[in-house]
This record gives C-alpha cells, sequence and structure tokens, in this order.
C-alpha cells in the first residue's frame, strides 16, 4: 500500500516551502494567501538504513524504496466549508489522502503576514479542524436523510448504518472529530465512501524559527503539543527554512549541516517515522539478484495479505513464507547462505509479518 498524505493549514504558514523541502518538486511558495489552487503533489523516498544495506549486500539489477506521496492542499480560512477562498474544492483534495499532516506557525516574523493578523497556534489549529468538522456536517446530513428512510423499510443494512451515521453526527455537533469514537472496522466499512475528513488521522507539525534549534521548543510549540494531547495526536518540529536549505545540499553537504546545527537528523525523517507510526505502518522486504524492494503494509497483516500487496496470485496461491529477520540476514550474509544453513523460519497462512522481516513467498495457481 502507499502512503499519502495531505499538507494543510492557514496561508502563510510554511506548507509549500515544507513541501518543496522535502519533495525538491519546486511547488510556487509566495507570500500572499491561495498562492497554491491546484493541489501539488511530490513523491519522496522513505529513508531506511536496512534498504541501503540490502542493495549494498545483494547488488540488485534493481532496487525500489518505500515512498510517500504529499499532497500541497492550498491553505485554508475561516468560512472554508462554506466556499470562502475556494474551501469547497480545497477540501475535496483532503478527502483522497491517508493522513492529514497540519503545519502550525511556530515562529515570528513581521516579514511573513499571518492571516488572522497575529500569531496564536491553537485558533490556527481550531480553525483548520472546525471547518473539516463542519464539512463532514453537511456530508452526514445527506446520508442521514436517505439512509433513515431506507431504516424505516426494515432494510437491516440501514438500521446498521444509521446507528452510526447518528453517533457520527452527535460528535461533529459536540465539535469532536470522527477519529475520537473508535468506531470499529465494521462500522468504519459502513461509512467508508463518505472520505469523512475527520475520520483521517492527523499529524501537527509545529514549523519554528531557525534561532528555536536544536532545541526546537518555543512557547508556540508547548501550546501545540498540549492540544494534540488532548485529542491523543502527535507534534513533529521542524524549521521549513532549514529543511529547504538541507534538500538542496548533497548527501555528505547536509549530514555536516544538520551537525553545525546540532541536529542528528533532517525534519523530513521524523515527519516520515511519525506518519508511518500514525497509521500503523510497517516495511517488509524481498531481496534477489532481479530487485531488492520495499513493501509498506500496516502492522498485524498475515503473511497470504501481505503477498497479496506484491500480486494477488501470490495471496490466492499462497503456500508458505520463507522468512529472516533483517538482522540476522544481515548476520549470515545472503539468503541463500541463511537457507543453506537452515536459519529461514517456514511461516504459514497465520503468520503476522514483522516490520524488517525479509521474505520469499511461495506459491502455486
Amino acid at each position: 500500500m502507499g502512503l499519502t498524505c495531505g499538507i494543510v493549514g492557514l496561508p502563510n504558514v510554511g506548507k509549500s516551502t515544507l513541501f518543496n523541502a522535502i519533495t525538491k518538486a519546486g511547488a510556487e511558495a509566495a507570500n500572499y494567501p491561495f498562492c497554491t489552487i491546484d493541489p501539488n503533489v511530490g513523491v519522496v523516498e522513505v529513508p531506511d538504513k536496512r534498504y541501503d544495506k540490502l542493495v549494498e549486500m545483494v547488488k540488485p539489477r534493481s532496487s525500489v524504496p518505500a515512498v510517500v506521496e504529499f499532497v500541497d492542499i492550498a491553505g485554508l480560512v475561516k468560512g472554508a466549508s462554506q466556499g470562502e477562498g475556494l474551501g469547497n474544492k480545497f477540501l475535496s483534495h483532503i478527502r483522497e489522502v491517508n493522513a492529514i499532516v497540519q503545519v502550525v506557525r511556530a515562529f515570528r516574523d513581521e516579514n511573513v503576514t499571518h492571516v488572522e493578523g497575529k500569531i496564536n497556534p491553537v485558533r490556527d489549529i481550531e480553525i483548520i479542524n472546525t471547518e473539516l468538522v463542519l464539512a463532514d456536517m453537511d456530508t452526514i446530513s445527506r446520508r442521514l436523510e436517505r439512509t433513515r428512510k431506507l431504516a424505516r423499510s426494515g432494510d437491516k443494512k440501514s438500521v446498521a448504518e444509521l446507528e452510526v451515521l447518528e453517533r457520527v453526527n452527535t460528535a461533529l455537533e459536540a465539535e469532536k472529530p470522527v477519529r475520537s469514537l473508535g468506531l470499529t472496522e465494521d462500522e468504519e466499512k459502513l461509512i467508508s465512501d463518505l472520505h469523512l475528513l475527520t475520520g483521517k488521522p492527523i499529524l501537527y507539525v509545529a514549523n519554528v524559527a531557525e534561532e528555536d534549534l536544536p532545541e526546537m521548543e518555543n512557547e508556540y510549540v508547548a501550546a501545540i503539543r498540549e492540544y494534540a494531547q488532548a485529542e491523543g495526536a502527535e507534534v513533529v518540529t521542524v524549521c521549513a527554512k532549514i529543511e529547504a536549505e538541507i534538500a538542496e545540499l548533497g548527501e555528505e553537504e547536509a549530514k555536516e549541516f544538520l551537525a553545525d546545527l546540532g541536529l542528528e537528523e533532517s525534519g523530513l525523517n521524523r515527519l516520515i517515522r511519525a506518519a508511518y507510526h500514525l497509521l500503523g505502518l510497517v516495511t517488509f522486504f524481498t531481496a534477489g539478484e532481479q530487485e531488492v524492494r520495499c513493501w509498506t503494509i500496516r502492522r498485524g497483516t498475515k503473511a497470504p495479505q501481505a503477498a497479496g500487496v506484491i500480486h494477488s496470485d501470490i495471496e490466492r496461491g499462497f503456500i508458505r513464507a520463507e522468512t529472516i529477520t533483517y538482522e540476522d540476514l544481515v548476520t549470515i550474509g545472503s539468503f541463500a547462505q541463511a537457507r543453506t544453513q537452515g536459519a529461514l523460519r517456514l511461516e504459514g497462512k497465520e503468520y503476522v509479518m514483522q516490520d524488517g522481516d525479509v521474505v520469499y513467498f511461495r506459491f502455486n495457481v
């Protein structure tokens, strides 16, 4: 499965600057609202030292890393759910992503205007979240009317759906996001086609000034953390301006630059790791002379379903998975030697894939 993150926030909080930095896609960034009208899409490799080591060991003819797709969605404003600032168009772009990355301004700069006139990160977050709630309420109200009619006719699926819709509607009226309800998998399936905005997991990115490095903390960040903690969300702190500078450097230069700033890694690495954790994702590998490849699955996925990520025929004809941990494979030296030494585990249909598994699927169709 792929991972798609929609970058949202008020105008002039550093969204497009961050997007440029992590994708090197050159999206337009300017100091005025609505400079991003159509969403810019960029794909960036997931940094993974295990993948790099496997490529070095195996020396395959080709290699495919895991990737994250970032969608830079135009700055939302108060009233977006009613169409202010082309809001309806922008909100529709968010419906297609797996997770929402909300960039929040946590820096002072008199040269960068704030659409609300004053820096207040909690107010900024609440403006965005309120617009998402209002948009979901509009979606739910239209579905409720239709579902109530079907439920009165005795349709069992509609009765079950109506119960979920009414719970969701009550939460939204109380300005609570759908993700806070803890819906079961079956309940989520009943309303999955609605693509509710507040049902998506959210990650807050506090954009700080260079002078806040390397601690990346200030009064604004503290306020964002307190807000996020109350709703069980995560916060990643970055300096978009610095990330943009790092993006222009070579690998070694970037390492030196980060070291000079007192940083161990880039904000991109921390952002991607947080996004993976947010969605409960893990990586397994296939490694042979033809190709070394990363595959992204949800934590808890069983071997046949993981095989299906590669190809549906492999899942359908699944026999077993020859598996070894990345660490054991590196110690032994090669998949072939591991097989010779009997170090591979033979796992069946109930095996739950683990992060870092290197696997060869045996199947018959």
